[in-house]
């Protein structure tokens, strides 16, 4: 895909606009912003000479940026610069004054005055905004190089960074591109401790968790064909040997059937493990959240099976809670409890106890301990366990609760191992 505008220039183009943001601000706003400043500066530099003007003063021979009027009973003099600062006469300059400083617009310009008046004389200083323009241009000469400047060392070290980061960004792209590449090998060293270094790193780690996910998927495919193809080559074998009559019609069909019902058990668990998944991928749990049944009533049916599995075993069921009910249906919480127990009775010595207390199963068996390397491995569809055993049913107990919004965890007691759902 061709970029349009690259990285590199995008940053340019703000950085552009943020300093013409800047000019603006400099040029226009801050020199209006202080012409308050500047009048009030004016008015003081009108008002000193004004206190000494009188009538004795020769006003033709003031040649200055400011003109005076002074008016005495009837008698009115001006300054002879009067027509330089402000071509209008001073009759005219007297009625558009209305207060002690002000100031007034005449063909386009500005002017500032300042007046003192008592009973018998009234005394006027004038001068046109040449000192705000003056002022203007002056901040702006001062101000336009050092913007100049600072502008151009920006660009300089914007331009730098923004090379560095668009390459970092690019590392990154590769990086994702050889995702599923295992021959490639990354060689760039990335000195920088950011953001974008813990997304490099990120990257890297969904790397080896994609690759651990597609080991774990061709071992699971392996294992399952494993686990699926022994059945049908223990039927075929068995329908060979009756069609050669080396074996009884009745007892074949039997270990033929005993051996699809074990393949109609592995399929069913495996159809109702991608049902959890797919549940869960769609959030659609609500519906089994609202759901609740009696605990201790799926317990002693799952135990009233199972006894007769292993008569062998001592069963101990102890509930100490006096609420009982549990979030989801009985179809659920019986594949939860019986898939344990199918578990269990496998590797139990003498004694299985489920305790209910504070709103927590307990399952525990006097059996082996588990291997810590594999303990949290045990939930993990057709991961190797305990005696190199691999299956569906624990996975389905962890699916199932967390679909239902409980959790399981495996510890090893001093003597055997206990299951806990909470």
């Amino acid at each position: 895909m061709k970029l349009t505008h690259n990285l590199y220039r995008q940053i340019l183009t703000i950085v552009c606009i943020i300093f013409a943001l800047i000019y603006i601000i400099v040029a226009v706003v801050i020199p209006k912003t202080l012409i308050p400043f500047y009048e009030k500066n004016i008015y003081l530099y009108l008002q000193t000479p004004l206190e000494v003007v009188r009538n004795d003063i020769n006003l033709s021979k003031i040649d200055t940026s400011v003109a005076f009027i002074y008016k005495e009973n009837d008698l009115l003099t001006t300054s002879s610069n009067l027509k330089k600062v402000i071509d209008i006469p001073a009759k005219q300059i007297i009625k558009k004054i209305k207060k002690p400083n002000g100031k007034f617009t005449y063909r386009g310009r500005t002017y500032y005055y300042s007046a003192i008046k008592d009973d018998n004389s009234y005394k006027i200083a004038i001068t046109n905004d040449e000192y705000v323009r003056k002022m203007r241009a002056d901040i702006l000469e001062a101000l336009f190089p050092v913007l100049i400047v600072t502008l151009l060392m920006i660009l300089i070290i914007v331009a730098v960074w923004s090379q560095s980061l668009a390459g970092r960004i690019k590392h990154l792209k590769d990086k994702i591109d050889n995702l599923d590449n295992d021959d490639f090998i990354d060689k760039y060293n990335d000195k920088f401790n950011d953001e974008l270094k813990v997304l490099s790193n990120a990257i890297d780690e969904m790397k080896i968790t994609l690759h651990k996910q597609d080991e774990y998927k061709n071992q699971m495919y392996q294992n399952i064909s494993h686990d699926f193809k022994t059945p049908l080559t223990v039927v075929k074998s068995y329908i060979e040997a009756i069609e050669d009559g080396v074996q009884d019609e009745k007892t074949g069909l039997k270990i033929i059937k005993q051996e699809i019902e074990k393949l109609e058990i592995k399929v069913h668990s495996l159809l109702y493990l991608n049902k959890l998944i797919y549940y869960k991928n769609t959030k659609d749990t609500d519906n089994y959240k609202h759901v609740t049944v009696d605990i201790v009533e799926m317990l002693n049916n799952s135990v009233s099976k199972f006894k007769v599995t292993r008569p062998d075993v001592q069963w101990h069921l102890k509930i100490y809670d006096t609420k009982t009910t549990f979030n989801g249906s009985q179809t659920m919480w019986e594949a939860i409890i019986d898939n344990i127990l199918s578990n269990f009775i496998r590797y139990a010595d003498k004694t299985i106890k489920i305790t209910v207390r504070s709103h927590r199963i307990y399952f525990y068996n006097d059996g082996q301990a588990i291997d810590e390397n594999i303990l949290d491995d045990m939930f993990t569809p057709y991961k190797k366990g305990i005696n190199g055993q691999f299956g569906l049913g624990l996975s389905i107990v962890k699916q199932t609760l967390l679909l239902l919004g409980y959790d399981v965890s495996i510890k090893n007691e001093k003597v055997g191992i206990c299951f806990i759902i909470k």
